[in-house]
């Protein structure tokens, strides 16, 4: 890619152009027609969509048809943790829940224990490490407000017995060639990562396998995995399965202004598990898009769009357009200084995070009925 952004299912760098960015991976855009469609057939528009925060699809169209034919489809998403999650993590998890609840589908989430593990040179990320964050990470996802009876999440060493095979199945159609154009391996890659996208692939199609007929699939996902399903839709379409339909979400930049914010960087990121206090501390420091005084801000407002504090609240912290634009106008207007401002997201996240500590500690005990094993 040139050199103005780079976006990789292992990297984002630079100011992402999100129009280019469809351009680059062949993705569509969301239309005025799609977006008409899901609120007929969900009953109502989820905010993210409204926004653009899910942005792209491929195939959400086809999608569609299938669903008002009668072919009910499900749900796909995962995540492969390396270390705590932070609130970025839930943007397509929080979508996902919502589109559960307004079609009715099962949802799938894979955690795939072994895909950091490999691919990071990291002696401290042992599997055992990975496994230890993976079932945190699972935790985390359920206490979203999943359906516990229609959802079901496994980990990729847990539920090799089933994953396996239909990996090998896959794999047959996956050259090398083909992933490392898609991924840029080199001779340096080990093997367990250039088998990991036919792991990745399998959630894709397995429910088509277990009910011995095609079943429609749809993915949320941030824009940066899309990776995996270019290299793996032409394959599932070999075996015979449905390509699987995808919708993108964009990034959810870091505290700083960073395009997109990384578990990586404690100095940028909040995580689940960040203390009031600290969430505070993290807040105070954050990018916003006002002018460098308050008198100046007073008299020439600011930019909302270049604010990482307006941008949590669109993507995740105040769902009513009505209140949204109250909070961009301030800062277009000059009536909502910065301090007031992070005050008020700060008591949002902390007051978010709070209730979704309480709805873990319900869940710990019954996180075993929606694993899958074998």
């Amino acid at each position: 890619m040139p050199a103005d952004f780079n976006v990789t299912a292992y990297d984002v760098d630079g100011q992402v152009d999100y129009n280019k960015l469809i351009e680059r991976f062949g993705i569509k855009p969301i239309t005025r027609e799609i977006e008409k469609r899901m609120e007929k057939d969900a009953g109502e528009l989820h905010f993210m969509i409204r926004r653009g925060v899910v942005f792209a699809h491929r195939d959400l169209d086809w999608l569609l048809d299938q669903y008002e034919k009668g072919n009910k489809f499900y749900l796909y998403t995962g995540l492969a943790p390396s270390g705590n999650m932070t609130i970025a993590h839930l943007v397509p998890f929080i979508f996902t829940k919502w589109l559960q609840e307004s079609f009715g589908v099962e949802v799938y989430i894979q955690i795939p224990d072994e895909e950091k593990f490999l691919a990071r040179h990291d002696p401290n990320l042992t599997l055992d490490k990975v496994h230890e964050l993976s079932m945190e990470a699972a935790l985390n996802i359920l206490a979203l407000g999943f359906d516990p009876s229609k959802t079901k999440i496994f980990m990729d060493t847990d539920y090799a017995g089933f994953m396996y095979k239909q990996a090998v199945r896959i794999s047959k159609y996956i050259t090398f060639s083909i992933a490392k154009d898609a991924y840029g391996f080199g001779n340096d890659t080990n093997v367990g990562t250039l088998f990991y996208p036919s792991m990745q692939a399998v959630p894709a199609f397995m429910k088509s396998v277990q009910e011995g007929k095609n079943i429609p699939c749809l993915i949320p996902l941030g824009v940066d995995q899309d990776v995996h399903f270019r290299v793996a839709r032409n394959a599932i379409e070999k075996l015979g399965y449905y390509k699987p339909a995808i919708l993108h979400a964009k990034f959810l930049p870091g505290l700083k202004g960073e395009p997109k914010m990384s578990a990586s960087d404690p100095d940028t990121a909040i995580y689940l598990s960040d203390t009031p206090e600290v969430v505070r501390k993290k807040v105070n420091k954050a990018i916003t898009g006002q002018q460098a005084t308050a008198e100046l801000q007073k008299k020439l407002g600011g930019d909302p769009e270049k604010c990482s504090v307006c941008q949590y609240y669109k993507f995740l912290f105040e769902p009513d357009d009505v209140k949204l634009e109250k909070i961009f106008e301030g800062e277009r207007k000059g009536t909502m200084l910065a301090g007031e401002h992070k005050a008020a997201l700060a008591k949002a996240i902390n007051e978010f995070l709070a209730e979704h500590r309480n709805r873990k500690e319900e869940l710990r005990g019954m996180l075993g009925s929606v694993m899958l094993k074998g």
